[in-house]
C-alpha cells in the first residue's frame, strides 16, 4: 500500500501560493475533498488553479483580493492559512472564520497574536478575521502553545517582512518542515524547521517554484493500527517512518512485529493486541489525528487501556459511537478507560470528522456482522481511494 501526500500538508502549501506572482507547482497531492476545497478558496482570490490527478498548478496574479469569502472557507479549517500570506502580499487579509471538523474549539487568538507582533492590526467583524499591515517588521514572537495553524501563518507572514523573526515554542510538525522545505525553494531564509525555534530572515520577494508533497503520515498510520486490529499483515510504502516513530513504537509494546524501511514500514499482528496506554500530545508525540485508531485498538486489546486527550477536548465524541459497536469504555474529562473485548459488535454508527469516521471503519473490521457507518462524507475529507485501498488489503467494504 503507498500513500499519497499529506493533507496537513498540501492545503498550506496551496495557500503558500498566494506568495508569489506565477504558477506553483505541486506533486503528491492527495485526491481527497478538501483540495478542491481550498481550489475554490483560491480561485476567489483571483488565482487559476489546476488540478490534473495527483499535481496541482496554481497561477497566482500580480493583484490579489484580499477577501476569503465565506461559503468557500467555512466548510473546512485550513482554509484560515490563506490569512498570512495575504496580509504579507496584499498589506490586508479578510477571512471569514473557517469551519471544519467538530473536535473541539480552535480560535484564531495565537494566529492574531502573531500578525500583531510583525506589525499588523486584527480584528473579528461581521464573522471574519480582519488584518491589516503595511510592510512587515520582523519580531520576537512566543507561542503559548505550539500551534501548527498559527505557526504556519506566522512563517507565511514572515518570510515577506522586514528583517529578523524568531519563533519561539514553534510547533515541529513534518508538514510545517514541509512548509518550510517549499518556502526555502521559492527563494524565504528560514533555519530550524523541525525545532522548537525557527529564525526566518524576510527577503523582498519570492518566486515560484515546484514542490513535491510529503507523504501522509496519518494514513500511513491508519493502515499501520488497521493492521494490528485485525491481526493482519500491511506493508505502507511512501512515508518517512520516523514521522511515525511513537505511533510504530507503540504497536510493538501492544504486541506487533514492525520492520522499518527507508520510505516505508511493515506492520504484522499475529495474535490478540495487548493493552497499551496512550496520551496525544503536538509532534513527536502521539498524534491527535491517530487517537480514535488508538481507542478502536484498545477496544480489542486484552487487558485495560487509558487514553487521555491533550489537544482537542471534544474529540471523544467518538467514544459513544464505539459504546454502540460494544466497546467497554468510561470517559473521565479528557481520559477514556478502556477494557477490551474479543470483539465488537455490529450495529449503525456516524462519524463526527475525518479520523472518527476512519476508526469507525476500522471498528466495523472487527465486529461481528455487518456494521453501516453513515455520514462518511467526512472520511473523503482526508482519506483518498478509502473503500478501494481497503478492499484491496482484504476488507469487504462497500460504499452505499
Amino acid at each position: 500500500m503507498r500513500v499519497d501526500g499529506a493533507k496537513n500538508s498540501v492545503l498550506k502549501l496551496m495557500a503558500a501560493a498566494l506568495l508569489v506572482e506565477g504558477t506553483t507547482t505541486l506533486n503528491n497531492c492527495p485526491e481527497i475533498l478538501d483540495v478542491p476545497l481550498m481550489q475554490k478558496v483560491l480561485e476567489g482570490l483571483g488565482c487559476e488553479v489546476e488540478i490534473e490527478g495527483t499535481v496541482v498548478r496554481i497561477h497566482t496574479p500580480a493583484n490579489l483580493s484580499s477577501r476569503a469569502d465565506f461559503d468557500a472557507v467555512r466548510q473546512f479549517r485550513a482554509s484560515v492559512a490563506v490569512l498570512g500570506p495575504l496580509t504579507a502580499r496584499c498589506g490586508e487579509a479578510i477571512v471569514a472564520l473557517p469551519g471544519g471538523d467538530a473536535i473541539g474549539s480552535r480560535p484564531l487568538d495565537m494566529h492574531q497574536s502573531g500578525l500583531e507582533k510583525l506589525g499588523a492590526t486584527t480584528h473579528i467583524e461581521h464573522g471574519a478575521v480582519v488584518a491589516r499591515a503595511g510592510r512587515l517588521r520582523g519580531a520576537r514572537i512566543n507561542l503559548d502553545f505550539p500551534s501548527v495553524g498559527a505557526t504556519e501563518n506566522i512563517l507565511t507572514a514572515a518570510v515577506l517582512a522586514e528583517g529578523q523573526t524568531v519563533l519561539d515554542n514553534a510547533a515541529r510538525e513534518p508538514e510545517i518542515v514541509d512548509l518550510c522545505d517549499m518556502l526555502n525553494a521559492m527563494g524565504a531564509r528560514i533555519t530550524g524547521a523541525g525545532t522548537s525555534t525557527i529564525t526566518i530572515d524576510g527577503v523582498e520577494s519570492l518566486h515560484p517554484t515546484e514542490h513535491t508533497v510529503i507523504g501522509d503520515r496519518i494514513v500511513a498510520g491508519t493502515w499501520a493500527y488497521a493492521a494490528a486490529m485485525t491481526r493482519g499483515d500491511v506493508t505502507v510504502a511512501g512515508i518517512a517512518p520516523r514521522h511515525l516513530h511513537l505511533a510504530l513504537a507503540k504497536l510493538k509494546t501492544a504486541g506487533a512485529q514492525v520492520e522499518t524501511y527507508d520510505n516505508g514500514f511493515r506492520v504484522r499482528m499475529d495474535g490478540r493486541p495487548q493493552a497499551v496506554d496512550y496520551q496525544t500530545l503536538p509532534f513527536p508525540g502521539f498524534p491527535t489525528d491517530l487517537q480514535p485508531m488508538a481507542i478502536g485498538l484498545s477496544a480489542v486489546a486484552e487487558g485495560t487501556s487509558v487514553i487521555t486527550e491533550n489537544v482537542f477536548e471534544s474529540r471523544f465524541r467518538f467514544v459513544d459511537e464505539m459504546l454502540r459497536l460494544g466497546a467497554d469504555a468510561t470517559v473521565d474529562g479528557h481520559h477514556v478507560v478502556l477494557r477490551g473485548v474479543e470483539h465488537l459488535s455490529s450495529t449503525d454508527v456516524w462519524s463526527s470528522d475525518i479520523r472518527a469516521g476512519a476508526g469507525l471503519v476500522l471498528a466495523g473490521l472487527v465486529a461481528d456482522g455487518e456494521t453501516v457507518v453513515h455520514e462518511v462524507d467526512h472520511i473523503d475529507r482526508g482519506y483518498p481511494h478509502f473503500v478501494e485501498d481497503l478492499n484491496h488489503l482484504g476488507a469487504n467494504v462497500r460504499r452505499i
